[in-house]
């Protein structure tokens, strides 16, 4: 499951993330391997500004379910820091949380974060291999870089293995950047099957050329989900939803201060409609099962909050776990 704690109608901030946490319990009990976490600041778009401690309480909660992050925004953070965090709840866990980390987006956050917009584009892959280092298992890590210069120091605690690290890409040299470390990839919602098999290929090609496994990763395809007795049923509901929650993406703040792009809304409510598995289980397994074949991806992570009510969307990851990922496993 893909929760990004969507604010909807009639739910505050706390109401909001509560509901997140029911679904995560919900995806436990409904068979769901695992969830996934997305992290914003400053906007209600997604109202988790730490999918690392959402992650820590869900595990908690939770005995059997992984829980991940995607994604942690790795520009707003110090990277060894993240890495102290994520060996804690590998350990702690017995080794069910996953990282996902994101280089996310010119905005304000690297302002307030103090961190900069440096970190965001030149010092992105110093801070991905900063990172990766500190969860090697390596005894000490150290920082020798142009951003982070700081003498050897161990990880405490330190990774009894090399913990791995997924990371969201939607641009070439972020997927270039991630083959060439040999970091799987979180692909996103916003593109079909034919585009994510394009961008897996870019990975295997670079992947190859810099002497990595192109076949070993374990990419992770996200989708937009929503189980109805019908199609018109289903897009109906999303129909009437989805707009409103994506038009608050557009309180995203650019650090530089000039406003962001915009979508036309209702053309990309339908493009998505046209490209998930929404609609009766039937035709939600064909959707899955093809990207499955289309892509190799071998994990994929199900945004179920669309509908934008507890009720709809509990009733939702019910039928998901019932009649759609049994389906899948098989398939898988």
């Amino acid at each position: 499951m893909f929760l990004l704690a969507g604010q909807f109608p009639g739910a505050d901030h706390a109401a909001t993330l509560g509901h997140a946490v029911d679904y995560a319990v919900a995806a436990e009990a409904s068979g769901f391997d695992g969830v996934w976490l997305a992290e914003h600041h400053f906007i209600s778009y997604g109202v988790c500004p730490s999918a690392v401690a959402l992650a820590g309480f869900l595990l908690g909660r939770t005995s059997r379910l992984r829980v991940g992050t995607a994604a942690a925004i790795l520009p707003n953070r110090h990277p060894v820091a993240l890495a102290e965090e994520a060996a804690l709840l590998d350990a702690v866990s017995g080794g069910r949380f996953d990282l996902g980390v994101a280089r996310g987006g010119p905005w304000v956050d690297l302002e307030v974060f103090g961190t900069g917009l440096d970190r965001y584009t030149t010092g992105f892959p110093e801070s991905l291999d900063l990172l990766l280092d500190a969860l090697s298992g390596r005894p000490t890590v150290t920082g020798n870089g142009p951003v982070h210069q700081f003498r050897p120091v161990p990880l405490v605690p330190r990774p009894a293995r090399p913990l791995p690290v997924w990371l969201a890409a939607t641009s070439p040299p972020t997927v270039e950047l991630a083959a060439a470390r040999g970091v799987p990839l979180l692909l996103g919602m916003h593109v079909d099957d034919a585009a994510k098999t394009a961008t897996l290929d870019r990975y295997a090609e670079t992947a190859t050329a810099t002497g990595r496994n192109a076949t070993a990763p374990e990419h992770v395809s996200a989708h937009l989900a929503y189980v109805a007795d019908t199609v018109p049923e289903a897009e109906k509901e999303l129909r009437d939803t989805l707009p409103g929650w994506l038009f608050r993406t557009r309180e995203y703040v650019r650090i530089d201060g000039t406003p962001p792009a915009h979508r036309d809304l209702d053309a990309y409510v339908e493009h998505l409609l046209a490209i998930h598995p929404v609609g009766p289980p039937d035709r939600c397994v064909s959707r899955l099962t093809g990207t499955l074949a289309a892509t190799g991806a071998r994990r994929l992570m199900l945004a179920v909050e669309a509908a934008g009510h507890p009720d709809r969307t509990l009733e939702s990851i019910r039928r998901l776990g019932a009649e759609v990922l049994p389906h899948l496993a098989v398939a898988g």
